[in-house]
C-alpha cells in the first residue's frame, strides 16, 4: 500500500479534467484493501475507487474521499468446465489488454469489447458492452473486500444484478450503516465494496457475434464468411478508432449518454414524428434509440460550451478542447451535457441519462 497526499488526478481520468486528490492509496493486492482499513487514513472516510478514470466526470477542484487508485495486475487461465475457459484478471488490468491477451491466448469471447476503455475491475461496475455483447454474458464470478468488515466475497452473476449499464456496484446499500455485505442480501454495493478480481467464462464452441450493422460491412467489406476472433478483434478497433477519439491525443470519457429504451408503441409515436431515428429491436421486446443520433438531430455535433465540446464524428462522446492548466472543468462538461439532454427532450420527449459518475 503506497499512500501519497494532495495527488493530481488530471492524468488519472481520461477526460483530462484538473483535480486533485487529498489523499490517494494506490492499491496493488487485496491485502492493500485490507491494510488501508485498518490504517489512520481510512477510519470511516468516505471511499472513492478509482480505475483509469476513463467513465468519471470530477465535479469539483477536490475530490471529497481517499482514493483507492486500482492497480492490481495479473492475466491467467484458472480454470475450465466442460463448455468455458475461466480467465481471471487483476482489477488494474488495463481492460483492452485483457481483451487482447485472450484472443492471443486462443479464448475467443471477448473480441467484441475491444478497446473499450477502462480497467477490469471497472467494467462489472458498469456492465460495459460494445457491438452486441456485454460483460455479464461473459462474466463467471469477482472477488472483492467489504469496507465495512474488511472481509473478502466473491459474488456470481445473478448477485451482481446486472443491467444495462447497471449493476449492484451503482445502487445505495439498502442495509443498515454498518451490516456486512455476507448478510445484507439484494443490498446495493456503491462505496461498499473494493473488486480485486474478476474471472471470465469464455465459450469452447465459440462463434462470433455479428448482429451490428458496422461488423456486418466489414465483413463484407472483407470478403470473409467465417471470420475469427481476432478478425473481429480488429474490425472493431478498426470500427472504434474511425469513430472515438483516443483520450490520449483529445481528453474524454468515451459514450457520454446511455442509449435509452422505450416501448414499441413509444418508438411507433417516435417514428411518426422522427422517420430517420436509430433503434434496435431487443431481446425483451423493446425497443433501443441512438442517443448519438438524436444529439446528432438536435445539432450539436461539432459545438463547444467553454472548453466541453462534442466530438465532430460522433455525437455521443463529449470531449476536452482545453489543454494543460487550461483544461475543461467539471463543471463546463456537467454544463454541456444538461444543455444536451434539454435539447432532446425538448425534441424527442426523451430524457438522456448520462454513462459518468460525476465524482
Amino acid at each position: 500500500m503506497l499512500v501519497e497526499k494532495n495527488t493530481p488526478l488530471q492524468d488519472c481520468n481520461t477526460f483530462g479534467i484538473v483535480a486533485s486528490a487529498d489523499t490517494l492509496v494506490r492499491i496493488r493486492s487485496s491485502a492493500d484493501v485490507q491494510a488501508f482499513m485498518a490504517s489512520t487514513h481510512y477510519q470511516g472516510r468516505k471511499v472513492f475507487v478509482l480505475g483509469g478514470g476513463s467513465n468519471i466526470v470530477l465535479k469539483g477542484d477536490v475530490v471529497d474521499a481517499v482514493v483507492l487508485k486500482m492497480e492490481i495486475p495479473g492475466m491467467a487461465l484458472v480454470g475450465e468446465t466442460d463448455r468455458s475457459w475461466i480467465v481471471q484478471a487483476g482489477a488494474g488490468v488495463r481492460w483492452h489488454d485483457l481483451v487482447q491477451w485472450t484472443v492471443e491466448q486462443g479464448y475467443g469471447g471477448l473480441e467484441n469489447l475491444a478497446l473499450v476503455p477502462g480497467t477490469v475491475g471497472a467494467a462489472p461496475v458498469q456492465n460495459i458492452g460494445a457491438y452486441g455483447v456485454e460483460l455479464q454474458d461473459r462474466f463467471h464470478e469477482l472477488d472483492a473486500v467489504d469496507l465495512v468488515s474488511g472481509d473478502s466475497f466473491t459474488l456470481n452473476a445473478a448477485q451482481c444484478a446486472f443491467g444495462y449499464r447497471d449493476s449492484v456496484f451503482k445502487h445505495a446499500p439498502a442495509a443498515p450503516a454498518g451490516t456486512p455485505v455476507a448478510r445484507a442480501q439484494g443490498m446495493g454495493l456503491a462505496g461498499r465494496a473494493v473488486i480485486t478480481h474478476v474471472r471470465f467464462a469464455l465459450p469452447k464452441l465459440w462463434k462470433p457475434e455479428l448482429g451490428y450493422l458496422d461488423l456486418q460491412r466489414k465483413q463484407q467489406e472483407e470478403g470473409v464468411a467465417h471470420p475469427t476472433a481476432q478478425q473481429i478483434f480488429d474490425w472493431v478497433c478498426a470500427i472504434r478508432r474511425a469513430k472515438l477519439p483516443d483520450p490520449a491525443v483529445i481528453g474524454n470519457a468515451g459514450s457520454f449518454f446511455k442509449n435509452p429504451t422505450v416501448t414499441e408503441d413509444q418508438c411507433r409515436d417516435i417514428i411518426a414524428r422522427e422517420p430517420k431515428i436509430v433503434h434496435y429491436p431487443m431481446p425483451d421486446g423493446s425497443i433501443k434509440l441512438a442517443a448519438g443520433w438524436m444529439i446528432d438531430a438536435c445539432g450539436w455535433k461539432g459545438k463547444t460550451v467553454g472548453n466541453a465540446g462534442v466530438y465532430e464524428k460522433q455525437a455521443l462522446v463529449l470531449v476536452n478542447r482545453g489543454t494543460g492548466s487550461h483544461s475543461v472543468t467539471g463543471g463546463e462538461v456537467m454544463t454541456l451535457a444538461r444543455a444536451i439532454q434539454t435539447s432532446v427532450y425538448e425534441r424527442f420527449g426523451i430524457q438522456l441519462e448520462p454513462e459518468p459518475v460525476f465524482v
